[in-house]
């Protein structure tokens, strides 16, 4: 099976651009031509590739064809830099990364900036449970993740562990806390919680008030409006300790010795690949002086 570069970048820029129109301006050409090649290539691999929805969908078939496409892009344009090539052809690639908002929030931005000029980023927020997913369905060439056992194709590096606290306003803790966050008030008190995917709340709270425990819950899908909205007493939440600490003056930490950990790791596909390297080399950098290490020196 031979494939043809040109129809891999179009099935590689209908997926990133959502619909085949967007794709050829993204390309320079007519939207005939994108979907020429992606018939093209549906009949070299035999297989339906996307269904043309708006955006387009992705199917399992074309999930294997599309990290194909985006291997050979990043490998194209790490020797066209390293040949020194014209500068269409030497463009930074593109690198698809999918990072927990909290990470994103907190450490992850500062240790990419310095990469800006030679990598292009494309950032995935999900949560850290699930970002593994998006490396499986090959959206994603690598991924800050809590999954400790690497996706096929792919490696895995520990990073180390962001410790959330339960930390709620003042105002809040005197109204719903005054005898302390006894369970009873727990059950009562309304909750922040990132979105429907966000366990992190609930981890705490079962644990000091039972797993049948279903206060009322604020959801706020966003890092910087989520310590916001907690500031405001809308609801106790869960703060990484980079934030809270940030915050330390507007909050009470409800529970010092019940912070909840989370090993994070990364995970990137098994492709040598300067950009991708010099990526995970920096964040590893980062991890070490901005996460919990583990004391017996495993990572």
């Amino acid at each position: 099976m031979e494939f043809d570069p040109a129809q891999l970048r179009a099935l590689d820029a209908t997926v990133r651009s959502g619909t085949l129109e967007a794709a050829a301006r993204a390309l320079q050409v007519t939207p005939s031509a994108i979907s020429q090649r992606l018939r093209a290539l549906e009949v070299t691999t035999g297989r339906i590739l996307l269904v043309r929805t708006k955006p387009v969908q992705v199917t399992e078939s074309g999930e294997a064809v599309l990290r194909l496409a985006r291997q050979v892009d990043l490998l194209t344009a790490d020797v066209a830099r390293e040949l020194g090539d014209d500068p269409v052809a030497g463009r930074p690639p593109t690198l698809p990364i999918a990072v927990n908002a909290d990470s994103m929030a907190t450490w992850v931005l500062p240790a990419l900036a310095p990469l800006a000029g030679d990598v292009s980023f494309d950032l995935h927020r999900e949560d850290q449970e699930h970002t593994s997913a998006l490396l499986r369905a090959g959206t994603v060439m690598a991924a800050v993740t809590a999954e400790p056992e690497p996706v096929p194709g792919c490696t895995i590096t520990r990073l180390g562990g962001m410790r959330f606290r339960p930390v709620a306003a003042a105002a809040f803790t005197q109204r719903w806390f005054s005898d302390g966050p006894t369970p009873q008030a727990l059950r009562r008190a309304p909750v922040v919680v990132f979105n429907r995917r966000d366990e992190l709340a609930h981890r705490w709270l079962h644990t000091r008030a039972g797993r049948d425990a279903a206060p009322p819950v604020h959801y706020v899908p966003a890092s910087s409006d989520y310590a916001a909205a907690v500031v405001l007493g809308l609801g106790w939440g869960m703060l990484p300790d980079q934030q809270a600490r940030a915050l330390a003056a507007e909050l009470i930490d409800l529970d010092p010795a019940g912070a909840v950990d989370v090993v994070l790791h990364w995970q990137q596909w098994r492709l040598r690949s300067d950009g991708l390297d010099s990526v995970r080399d920096a964040l590893l950098a980062a991890a070490a002086s901005q996460l919990d290490q583990p004391t017996d020196g495993n990572r």
